[in-house]
């Protein structure tokens, strides 16, 4: 399932055209803190691949890529409306209301070392299940 979190993410990071070294730097940190080596990243974020099917994830594993997805967002410090519309579109793909982004979006900061209270952003992202 990594490997279809990062190409989301991926895929969002190159939709304003250009990944940023920061966004860059940031898909690296997840794919390593998962077990993926550097050149299996680079290999996947010069080659995207479309999105699938991302009704196969668990709770958990939508929430945790809603919330890489807002993270990475915010990582070059420009939040781009092609950003926020590729957000919204995946939040309802993985069964959420579009309106969950904006929601998370103010608690979720861009520095992977900031940690904020999942559990509380989980009980707010549940709100806005489909």
């Amino acid at each position: 399932m990594i490997k279809e979190t990062l190409n989301v993410l991926i895929n969002l990071a190159a939709s304003d055209k250009n990944v940023g070294e920061k966004e860059a730097k940031t898909i690296h940190m997840i794919g390593k803190a998962h077990g993926l080596t550097k050149d299996e990243v680079t290999a996947m974020i010069e080659k995207p691949t479309p999105i699938g099917n991302l009704s196969g994830f668990t709770e958990d594993q939508k929430f945790e890529n809603l919330y890489h997805l807002i993270q990475l967002m915010k990582s070059d410090g420009q939040v781009f409306k092609s950003e926020m519309s590729f957000c919204e579109e995946v939040a309802e793909r993985l069964g959420y209301k579009k309106q969950v982004i904006g929601e998370l979006a103010s608690k979720i900061y861009s520095d992977p070392t900031i940690t904020s209270d999942r559990k509380s952003l989980m009980a707010r992202a549940h709100k806005f299940v489909k």
